[in-house]
């Protein structure tokens, strides 16, 4: 089993260009904007929670069940594509578990046809 290499978007203006320019896609939880990139071999990560959501400790959370969530998929999408995860502010994360998180990024990625196609 071969591990991908998965960078994470860190500069304020990687996030705007992928936000600005990338394709919306809405899950329960989570919107997803997905761009193609110059990377032929990996994906860019982002994650954005916006301080409003809930405290520091929270948005921690959120972030690592996010994390998790794309890297169980990881093998099964695209390569060469920039992808920023923002949270839905409609939703309270307070009682959302990891199953709820990971559905919605299965359903995301299916959404924006990146699943590599089997065949």
């Amino acid at each position: 089993m071969v591990m991908k290499k998965t960078e994470m978007l860190k500069k304020n203006y990687e996030f705007k260009k992928v936000l600005t320019k990338g394709k919306c896609i809405s899950g329960k939880y989570l919107i997803a904007f997905v761009q193609k990139n110059n990377c032929k071999n990996s994906n860019l990560l982002g994650l954005a929670i916006s301080t409003k959501t809930c405290k520091a400790v929270g948005r921690n959370r959120l972030k690592r069940l996010i994390r998790e969530s794309y890297f169980l998929e990881e093998e099964k999408i695209l390569d060469g594509y920039s992808i920023v995860f923002l949270w839905n502010k409609k939703q309270n994360p307070e009682n959302v578990y990891f199953k709820a998180i990971y559905a919605d990024v299965k359903k995301i990625f299916s959404k924006s046809e990146l699943y590599v196609e089997k065949g």
